[in-house]
């Protein structure tokens, strides 16, 4: 077959197929392997686990994921962030009764830092702390109604914003023969969104979790600041992690990292200055600030270019849905689309589908979804 003859169809079969072998190592084998070409019915009963497990774009980004965190040098520090990304475990919930999360939530509230939460609703479900509601690689990488909304979309995004954080690393070091701490730089972007799987678990109807504002921001992100406290990461990587949301150019925007870091110290039952986590005032970063963290900022801005993509997306994948796989109006709303369209992007990447979709049109969008889903 020559290049010229090889069309997007081809093409993605041909990186199912690949991504089935790079699974064999990269990822755990699914009980019950997703088909590379399935029927809607075959959909409708695939965990989020075999979705991810059949995916060749996430079994890439999970293995390209696993090989950064082995280039960080410093032991102490690869060990404790393999062990998450093996593990992401709410372990900061070990010994929480409901005493504990009230006094929490009562502290979090009077400080300004939980607003409209109920007690009830404060922490996601959680049935034992030592074990991850789900793995890293099949957690989606935001809600349900923004980017990377599927099975695996939490690897692509972690290993894209790795990617991306390690070309800004590389060019101020060649630019400017600025060294920053490459170690701090790997560490913080892949641990940045590290209770996703915690935070965004996927329910029985094929979607996921709605998420709880925590100091003025998605949960997941203060959370994932505290367990990084709790597994006993260096204060320099949680500075820098907590920093992904926003960077400390200005008074104000400091002010928010501040915040999400003592929202994170409460919730770990630590003091942030003696932890390192804060200067000795309690109200900027440690001094002189290192900028690390402004590279785990920028590096997390994925989310730029796939908020709109999956919102311009999904209304044509609705259409397509009623249209060629004869679901009813009813059904948009219902498990029948939401796992259709888990399958889909889980398999191809929303980012690769708009792109077909905005430089080919929609009619080769539509043949390259029914090469992953048999229409009806």
């Amino acid at each position: 077959m020559t290049t010229e003859s090889l069309n997007r169809r081809d093409f993605l079969k041909l990186g199912m197929a690949a991504g089935a072998v790079a699974a064999a190592s990269a990822l755990p084998r699914a009980a019950c392997a997703a088909p590379a070409n399935c029927s809607l019915g075959e959909c409708l009963e695939l965990t989020p686990e075999a979705m991810a497990e059949a995916s060749g774009p996430v079994s890439a980004s999970w293995r390209s994921i696993r090989l950064t965190a082995a280039e960080i040098r410093n032991p102490a520090i690869r060990t404790r962030v393999e062990a998450i990304l093996d593990t992401p475990a709410p372990t900061l919930t070990k010994g929480m009764g409901s005493a504990e999360k009230k006094a929490i939530h009562k502290e979090l509230t009077a400080k300004g830092l939980l607003k409209d939460v109920a007690e009830k609703d404060f922490l996601p479900p959680v049935a034992d702390s030592a074990k991850a509601p789900q793995p890293f690689y099949a957690a989606p990488g935001s809600g349900y109604g923004s980017h990377h909304a599927y099975p695996g979309g939490l690897a692509t995004h972690t290993g894209l914003n790795t990617r991306v954080s390690l070309s800004i690393y590389d060019g101020y070091r060649e630019v400017y023969d600025y060294m920053l701490d490459r170690d701090v730089v790997i560490a913080a972007q892949l641990l940045h969104d590290l209770h996703k799987p915690w935070v965004f678990q996927w329910g029985g109807d094929g979607e996921s979790r709605s998420e709880m504002k925590l100091a003025g921001t998605g949960e997941h992100h203060p959370l994932g600041v505290a367990e990084s406290i709790v597994r006993g990461l260096p204060a320099e990587v949680i500075v820098a992690q907590a920093c992904a949301h926003n960077h400390p150019r200005t008074e104000a925007d400091e002010a928010q990292v501040v915040g999400w870091i003592q929202a994170a110290a409460i919730i770990a039952g630590v003091d942030p200055v003696k932890r390192g986590l804060l200067a000795e005032d309690g109200k900027t970063l440690p001094l002189p600030r290192r900028q690390e963290g402004f590279v785990t900022h920028l590096g997390d801005h994925d989310w730029v270019l796939t908020v709109p993509a999956a919102q311009w997306l999904v209304p044509v994948m609705k259409k397509v849905a009623v249209r060629d796989y004869k679901l009813s109006e009813g059904d948009l709303d219902k498990k029948p689309f939401k796992q259709f369209r888990n399958y889909v992007f889980s398999q191809a990447t929303i980012m690769s589908l708009y792109e077909t979709y905005a430089a080919k049109g929609e009619a080769e969008l539509v043949r390259t979804v029914h090469s992953i889903v048999t229409p009806a």
